[in-house]
């Protein structure tokens, strides 16, 4: 079985509502479910993490939004926001692409002077590591839904580390972690595009008394 993730777009006018309800599956169910980063749970319990739904279609509507993200999460107090989930469900659909746009993510976020205040982190549904086959499992560290930019503050990273001082650990014990899961293991999670509204069709639609 093959755990690359198929790329499809919501229709816009669904869309927000889609896209959020699949990645907060996938931070439940992935990063937080397999302790993929063990910095996730803690401002996901304290409602900390903003999700936006970018609607750009071109890479330049999508650095503008970019530059509104890292503007405000700058702005506004780490108790309050503490990290970004900026999705682009409707562009950058092509990893390539996507990782060619990181670029000029690094190159707005030192136009705006924020370089060492903030950071961008990334996932993207086709993610590839260098010297890796498209559907090795271990991929799936770095894959989620959408298209997606993650900005996180420079000082959270920092108390995350002094909490969780073997970071550079983490990196394998992931790969260990989705070898063992495995490609059928990483496909039973449904984390995929469109995995939360069909999983609640189900539900509403399951039979009475069904577990």
């Amino acid at each position: 079985m093959n755990p690359v993730s198929p790329v499809s777009s919501p229709a816009r006018s669904e869309g927000e509502g889609v896209v959020k309800a699949d990645m907060v599956r996938w931070l439940e169910r992935a990063v937080i479910g397999l302790n993929l980063c063990p910095f996730a749970k803690g401002v996901n319990a304290k409602g900390q993490i903003h999700y936006v739904v970018s609607t750009a279609a071109d890479v330049a509507a999508l650095e503008q939004d970019l530059r509104r993200e890292l503007t405000a999460l700058a702005a506004v107090p780490a108790d309050e926001r503490d990290t970004t989930l900026l999705m682009a469900p409707y562009c950058l659909i092509d990893f390539l692409e996507f990782n060619d746009f990181l670029d000029v993510a690094e190159s707005t976020l030192e136009d705006l002077g924020l370089d060492g205040t903030l950071q961008i982190a990334s996932f993207h549904p086709q993610f590839q590591f260098a010297g890796t086959d498209e559907g090795d499992v271990t991929n799936c560290t770095n894959r989620a839904p959408y298209p997606t930019l993650h900005l996180l503050r420079e000082d959270s990273i920092d108390r995350a580390v002094q909490a969780y001082p073997q970071t550079e650990a983490i990196y394998e014990r992931n790969m260990e972690v989705l070898e063992q899961l495995g490609a059928a293991g990483w496909q039973a999670l449904d984390v995929g595009a469109g995995c939360a509204v069909r999983s609640e069709s189900a539900q509403l639609n399951a039979p009475k008394g069904a577990a």
